[in-house]
């Protein structure tokens, strides 16, 4: 999934089932490259990191360093989710 996908996904999925509310895309890309960063400006995640900061997205995981190296770790909703154990 590129960022185009992604974030047409995102503007969908928070739209909800009735899809009566449309979000704007260009304002769903700008949080993205917010959050996620882009090569020009680093996002709020790595900020966090480089402070030594661990960054923990609900139980959807959280991000870390290891030395000079990001690391993610999924949690437990996210882990359930991929084995296919919850809907």
């Amino acid at each position: 999934m590129d960022k185009t996908h992604l974030t047409e996904a995102t503007a969908s999925k928070a739209a909800g089932d009735g899809g009566d509310r449309q979000l704007d895309l260009e304002a769903v890309s700008a949080v993205l490259d917010a959050v996620f960063g882009t090569v020009e400006h680093p996002g709020s995640i790595a900020e966090a990191l480089r402070r030594g900061e661990t960054v923990t997205a609900g139980s959807f995981g959280s991000f870390h360093t290891e030395g000079d190296t990001a690391t993610f770790r999924p949690g437990k909703a996210l882990t359930e989710y991929l084995r296919k154990t919850t809907e």
